[in-house]
């Protein structure tokens, strides 16, 4: 059985952190794709096809590690997911599965579509049925489907994105014109000459669209992990809940840790901080005296060391954040957080979030990052400021005097 995985978009909306292609944002140590591989690999699946940039990051990423048996195509423009998988069909032998390359949880579904022997595609209820593909359905058979409906919604079941389809699919995806939405075209036009079946799932699946998806996967994957101590812990920590610290890493005097947590490779944490539960730590970290963090994602090379409460963010790797730096969480109003991205306000549907900081940030002392604004990568903000909306990539936020 054949997988081909698409891993070619430009990940547009995950801007600041959007350098890299999404899928390889490391979690627990590693890009996110390698889960999506490891969870294929263990269904069964040993023939896996990616479909990438011509950028060839995820390559280049995976060339030296233990994935090398993983064969790469190239998607020459952003033409849309129906292109992407053109690009695959020369390598494809027999009936094969389509899913995208951030899905670390295909595992739980993959076993659900293989008992199956027809065309199928994965479904799942949802509130907002405008904002995705809109299915048709007549018990488990799809009759149509639309992407992105702004009137005559056919049900609140969405497209999920993972499909598993017979190589004639090839057929009718080649006589749809290129267009973003040419795979749905495609399957719309398949429905209705063949058999199209659905499996619907009760919960909506991990999805990654935007930065704050992240928190999402980042627990789903942390909820899996058990203790495993391999850095050194000084008198008077606690830990609490399972705890990964990778070698080389430094526990200091006073450290409390609420799990589960994950802490890389040579990082010093301590003393006297608070570590809670769903923060994900990379290598080479300093957490430093008197700091907190909050169920966030901290990237490699990054310094919180003074005094400091990170809530529900994402920082990016080489970042600095100066003595005083508040990622407040929370609005006084209760209501959920909007964040702003490429021009539209978008809810985040979460209470608590934070801020987002791309790679490279340096953040002055005593400076305050209101909840949901995204800052660009190679941003510096000054001493004392106070940042309500984005800052585009390379921005100087600071008064003039500086």
């Amino acid at each position: 059985m054949q997988a081909i995985v698409l891993a070619a978009g430009e990940s547009s909306r995950f801007w600041p952190l959007n350098q890299r292609h999404k899928s390889l944002f490391k979690i627990i140590g590693k890009p996110l794709i390698c889960y999506l591989i490891d969870g294929l690999k263990k269904t069964g699946l040993k023939e896996v096809i990616i479909v990438q940039s011509p950028k060839k990051d995820i390559e280049e990423e995976l060339k030296n590690s233990q994935y090398r048996d993983l064969r790469y195509v190239v998607q020459k423009r952003p033409l849309g997911t129906g292109d992407a998988l053109l690009a695959a069909e020369k390598f494809i032998k027999d009936n094969f599965f389509v899913l995208n390359s951030e899905r670390v949880d295909c595992q739980d579904y993959l076993k659900l579509i293989l008992e199956k022997s027809k065309a199928i595609l994965l479904s799942a209820p949802t509130k907002t049925p405008w904002l995705f593909g809109n299915l048709k359905i007549k018990g488990d058979k799809v009759l149509d489907i639309i992407e992105k409906p702004k009137k005559n919604i056919f049900s609140n079941f969405k497209n999920v994105g993972f499909y598993f389809l017979p190589k004639e699919f090839f057929n009718y995806l080649k006589k749809i014109p290129v267009h973003p939405y040419s795979l749905i075209k495609a399957f719309s036009k398949y429905a209705k000459q063949k058999e199209l079946k659905t499996v619907k799932i009760q919960k909506e699946p991990l999805s990654l669209k935007y930065p704050w998806h992240l928190f999402e996967i980042n627990e789903y994957l942390l909820k899996k992990i058990k203790t495993k101590i391999k850095g050194k812990i000084e008198r008077n920590c606690q830990i609490s809940g399972p705890v990964i610290v990778e070698k080389g890493s430094l526990l200091k005097s006073g450290t409390y840790i609420e799990g589960p947590v994950y802490i890389g490779k040579n990082c010093e944490i301590g003393p006297n901080c608070f570590i809670r539960k769903f923060s994900n730590i990379g290598n080479n970290c300093i957490i430093g005296n008197g700091v907190e963090i909050k169920n966030s994602i901290i990237g490699d090379n990054s310094k919180i060391p003074h005094l400091n409460y990170v809530g529900d963010s994402i920082i990016g790797e080489n970042c600095n954040l100066g003595a005083g730096t508040i990622l407040a969480n929370f609005r006084f109003d209760g209501k959920t957080i909007k964040a702003l991205v490429k021009g539209e306000k978008v809810d985040t549907r979460r209470q608590k979030f934070g801020a987002v900081l791309g790679n490279n940030v340096k953040v002055g002392v005593n400076a305050s990052l209101m909840p949901g604004v995204l800052i660009g990568s190679g941003c510096i903000i000054g001493p004392g400021e106070t940042v309500f909306e984005n800052l585009k990539d390379n921005t100087k936020f600071y008064r003039q005097r500086y």
